[in-house]
């Protein structure tokens, strides 16, 4: 690495130096072929459907999750074809409890136009794919990086800390043109040439080092490879890339939570809104509050269970359950339907709700 240290200090910054751009596209590959993670069912193959599909799961997911969802969903969905003819129902159902679940629509929508746009074949450059729902320009550039050798560069949040803490990029991201300027800087850091036997290892490469050696905390510099030529580990202060000073503010909220159960044991469940949280999933209806259950149901009997906390992305969920004993053959006057426990796993349900009526 003494010629890479010699090209960093004469041309700041070596993203534009080819030499040293294309030093660190050989560090980062070597390092992964011996040092990354190449045993995951979804690597090793160049089958677009497989990595689309974990690429999806995997956005903002952990590999462990998504490890216990994968095979359970390519057993049931093994190609493209499969997915697109199943029902919305059924796909909602298999990802209960992966969380984010308009990636579960999307990725149904996808499956449908691959098949009605694109003949059943996944288009094979990172432009095409940016056209399929659900797909944006990372994923994209994954898919077509790992099944087409296409030399396209991907920025997620692993990689946005890999580069902007090589780089000492301390522009702030949450700019549109600072993370325009960041896709650049990926860009001119790729391999100098395409192909399957540079680019899904330069990929995966990346996504290796952000995942359990550039982490956000504590990072493990001495185990980088590209270490010697890493900005912010030269100025001792790793931690503060990257840079983005907008945060989401975190909300809460309280739902009650209408458990009505009939004589035969089946609960009354509500498909949620298209839009908001667990859209288009079966759950318990839910109500504002108390007063409002109550005077919906105008049931006298009803029994108030322990409140629980479910934590979403950016809101804290305090749920409230009110069970409701119902005779056989009446109905709650509400919108939805009886469903016994049996047809519970055939349905999206909230992994919380799920839960729930589990442990009754």
């Amino acid at each position: 690495m003494t010629e890479v240290l010699a090209a960093r200090e004469a041309a700041p910054p070596f993203a534009s130096h080819q030499a040293v751009a294309t030093a660190f596209a050989s560090q980062v590959i070597h390092w992964q072929q011996s040092h990354g993670r190449n045993s995951l069912p979804w690597q090793n193959t160049q089958d677009p459907y497989r990595v689309w599909l974990s690429e999806i799961m995997l956005q903002q997911t952990q590999v462990s999750s998504v490890l216990e969802y994968f095979p359970r969903f390519l057993a049931r969905f093994p190609d493209v074809q499969s997915l697109a003819a199943a029902s919305l129902d059924d796909v909602l159902a298999l990802w209960s409890g992966l969380g984010y679940y308009s990636r579960a629509r999307n990725l149904y929508r996808c499956a449908q136009q691959v098949m009605e746009v694109h003949g059943g074949r996944f288009p094979p450059t990172a432009e095409l794919l940016q056209t399929l729902p659900g797909i944006g320009r990372s994923t994209a550039a994954a898919i077509a990086s790992f099944c087409y050798g296409e030399r396209a560069a991907i920025l997620d949040a692993n990689v946005k800390r890999v580069l902007t803490r090589v780089l000492g990029f301390d522009a702030d991201l949450a700019v549109a043109a600072n993370e325009r300027a960041l896709w650049d800087q990926a860009t001119a850091l790729l391999p100098a040439q395409a192909g399957l036997h540079t680019m899904p290892r330069y990929t995966q490469g990346l996504m290796d080092l952000g995942a359990t050696v550039c982490m956000p905390r504590q990072p493990t510099c001495l185990l980088c490879p590209v270490q010697p030529v890493c900005t912010a580990q030269r100025e001792g202060a790793p931690e503060k890339y990257p840079v983005k000073t907008r945060k989401l503010k975190r909300s809460t909220e309280s739902w009650w939570l209408l458990w009505a159960q009939d004589a035969a044991g089946r609960v009354w469940l509500q498909r949620r809104p298209d839009a908001g949280v667990w859209a288009g999933l079966y759950c318990l209806p839910v109500f504002e509050s108390r007063d409002a259950l109550a005077a919906t149901t105008g049931a006298a009997e009803l029994e108030d269970l322990p409140v629980f906390l479910h934590v979403l992305t950016h809101k804290d969920l305090y749920l409230h359950p009110v069970q409701l004993q119902l005779p056989s053959g009446t109905r709650p006057g509400l919108e939805g339907d009886w469903v016994e426990a049996a047809r519970w796993p055939e349905v999206g349900l909230p992994a919380p709700i799920r839960k729930l009526l589990s442990a009754a």
